[in-house]
C-alpha cells in the first residue's frame, strides 16, 4: 500500500497529539510524607495507599503500605497476572511464594512473578511495616 506524503504528516500529527494526551494522563512526580497517608482500617491491619496510575509509557503501578497486627495476614494466598514486590521495614513476615516460605525482616525484599501463588503474614510480636509495589496490570 503506497502512502502520500500527505497521509504520513496526517499520522504524524495524529501520533504526536496521542502521546502528548498519553503523556498528560501519567502519574507525576509526587512526594508523600508518612503521616500525611490516609489511613484505612481492615480488622487489626491498616492500609495506606501511596499511588496508583501509568508511568508516561502507560505502564500501571501502584504502591501501598500494610502495618499488619502479629500473627495476621492481609488476606489469604492469591495470584493475578501483575507482579509484585514487597519491601519490609519494620517487623518480621513470613512470604510464601508457590510453596516456598521464607522469614523476612527489616531492609529485605521478595519479587512475585505473574500468576505465582503468594501470601504473607506478620510472625513477629509487633507490628510489621511492609511496602507493596504493584507492578503491571491484570487484563
Amino acid at each position: 500500500m503506497d502512502y502520500s506524503r500527505r497521509d504520513l504528516t496526517l499520522y504524524s500529527l495524529f501520533a504526536a497529539a496521542a502521546g502528548r494526551a498519553w503523556a498528560a494522563s501519567a502519574l507525576p512526580s509526587q512526594i508523600h510524607r508518612f503521616e500525611d497517608l490516609p489511613v484505612r482500617n481492615s480488622g487489626k491491619n491498616r492500609t495506606r495507599a501511596v499511588l496508583k496510575g501509568e508511568t508516561h509509557a502507560g505502564f500501571p503501578i501502584e504502591m501501598h503500605l500494610t502495618e499488619l497486627a502479629p500473627g495476621e495476614a492481609p488476606h489469604p494466598p492469591h495470584h493475578h497476572v501483575h507482579e509484585e514486590m514487597i519491601l519490609i521495614q519494620s517487623g518480621t513476615v513470613e512470604v510464601t511464594i508457590s510453596g516456598k516460605k521464607q522469614n523476612l525482616g527489616p531492609g529485605s525484599a521478595a519479587y512475585v512473578a505473574s500468576n505465582e501463588e503468594h501470601g504473607w503474614r506478620n510472625v513477629g510480636d509487633t507490628p510489621a511495616l511492609y511496602f507493596v509495589l504493584a507492578l503491571g496490570g491484570d487484563r
